[in-house]
């Protein structure tokens, strides 16, 4: 079991999360839209969910059916984050300013 961080993160990124997990298997750039968890380094403490403003993460067994996708792209983010951040992008198109 890891945890997963999902859709709601998405231009947010509070980083909230990443400020009290233990391990900084919590990661992301300035280009990225959401963080992401690495599944290898997570220790499935949960310290993370509770500083999350946007009940974005859960154990990848709990994740809203909807948001299944995000655990094959929080662990696609250690090997290819671009291909994961395509992956964001597919399932949240961004929304031009002032739109």
């Amino acid at each position: 079991m890891t945890y997963v961080i999902g859709e709601t993160c998405i231009d947010v990124k509070d980083k909230s999360c990443v400020e009290v997990c233990p391990v900084d298997c919590i990661i992301g750039t300035d280009e990225d839209r959401m963080l992401f968890i690495d599944p290898q380094e997570c220790i499935d403490c949960g310290a993370c969910v509770d500083p999350c403003p946007v009940d974005a993460i859960y154990t990848e067994e709990d994740l809203p059916p909807e948001w299944r996708e995000y655990t094959e792209i929080n662990s696609l983010y250690v090997r290819d984050p671009e291909a994961a951040r395509e992956r964001v992008a597919a399932k949240k198109p961004l929304v031009p300013q002032g739109a």
